[in-house]
């Protein structure tokens, strides 16, 4: 016997198809959309991420749109980061819808949260893993600054408790992580654990976020990195590098320790060289600094351009500020804002063109996120 397909069934395929081939072409012979303003870019990403949640038959955020299959379940992980965003949405364009949001996320994810404290992918398996555990934790201790409800600091203190727990000997996070290898990118795990610190400081999170931070600083490399790939035979994508060098910012920031601070400006750097000038960055670059011209990842883009921005902060120069705008203008060039189609419109592919390697014909929720937290900070510098 053989079962027909539903219409509603086919009818979403048949968008897919369209969609797909709608943005092939454009992809294919550079037809990308014409740049606005930043704030009307930043508006339709707000409303895509927004749609991203909205989605979700649960209160946390959709992984994102896939041409591969529509849009996929909540994402434990990155839900956990992008409750942040809404604060920062909240506090910065004073939209009170935003607010709700990340505390209803922030809620839920104390929902998920296991009973040893730690988050874990049910894509793999029920057990904990040490980014994605890091990355709540950054929404949990978030939501507590906000709210001072004890449920956050609660659920924190047992996030960060599990991270401890799990370490090796050493200190360093070598299990209970992605295919069970070493990651320097879990230096954005130091950097949640030293978030927890700054208000409830325990000698062991300080051990474990330094041995985490000084072993990351042990692969780096002329600013490129040893390790710090999804896969132990593979270059990372720009996304895990600046997952690693952000790790190192942040961290150095809130402990006052320079050479945190100078392992992500000698990484910022290496990046800017990398960059060409209409601002596209090879999606992979290993160890060596040998790139993968092919692709673009976007979301590193997007990540690189709010640690420039962050360091022209810092320090004022002008490079970095103009490294930022030119990073970020390229994204808003591969950004569609005037599509019909409510599934991609505002969003951002995880490449450019879509094919390219890192989550290959998706718009991973992950990707807006980062892409929305540069504009926040281009638009809130004002140079």
């Amino acid at each position: 016997m053989v079962l027909k397909k539903s219409e509603p069934a086919i009818n979403q395929q048949l968008a897919l198809i369209q969609c797909f081939a709608t943005k092939a072409t454009q992809d294919m012979f550079a037809t990308l959309p014409v740049i606005d303003e930043p704030q009307k870019h930043l508006s339709a990403a707000v409303s895509w991420l927004k749609r991203a949640h909205d989605i979700s038959l649960d209160d946390g955020v959709s992984w994102g749109y896939s041409l591969k299959g529509g849009w996929r379940t909540s994402y434990r992980e990155t839900s956990g980061y992008i409750a942040v965003t809404f604060f920062n949405l909240a506090q910065q364009l004073n939209d009170n819808d935003s607010w709700d949001r990340a505390v209803k996320i922030a809620r839920w994810l104390c929902d998920i949260q296991n009973s040893d404290g730690s988050v874990s992918n049910t894509r793999y398996s029920s057990e904990g893993i040490v980014f994605d555990t890091g990355q709540v934790l950054l929404g949990y201790v978030r939501a507590y600054q906000e709210t001072q409800e004890l449920c956050f600091l609660q659920a924190a203190e047992r996030a960060s408790d599990w991270l401890v727990r799990v370490a090796d000997s050493s200190g360093r996070w070598t299990r209970n992580t992605h295919l069970g290898i070493p990651h320097v990118y879990n230096t954005r795990v130091a950097w949640a654990l030293l978030e927890l610190n700054a208000l409830k400081s325990k000698p062991e999170y300080l051990q474990v976020a330094y041995a985490n931070l000084d072993w990351g600083l042990s692969q780096q490399k002329n600013g490129w990195f040893d390790q710090c790939a999804f896969t132990a035979d593979a270059a990372p994508f720009t996304h895990n590098i600046v997952y690693a060098l952000r790790g190192l910012f942040e961290s150095g920031i809130i402990q006052k320790e320079q050479k945190y601070i100078d392992a992500a400006i000698l990484g910022s750097e290496a990046m800017l060289a990398k960059m060409h000038s209409n601002g596209f960055i090879p999606g992979q670059i290993d160890s060596s600094g040998k790139s993968d011209e092919s692709y673009c990842c976007l979301t590193g883009n997007c990540q690189m351009a709010v640690l420039w921005l962050k360091l022209f902060e810092l320090k004022g120069d002008r490079r970095y500020y103009q490294a930022a705008l030119t990073s970020l203008q390229y994204v808003m060039s591969c950004q569609d804002i005037q599509t019909s189609d409510l599934n991609i419109r505002g969003g951002i592919k995880g490449s450019q063109p879509i094919w390219g390697k890192y989550t290959r014909l998706s718009y991973p929720n992950w990707a807006t996120k980062f892409f929305i937290d540069g504009l926040l900070m281009l638009i809130k510098t004002n140079v």
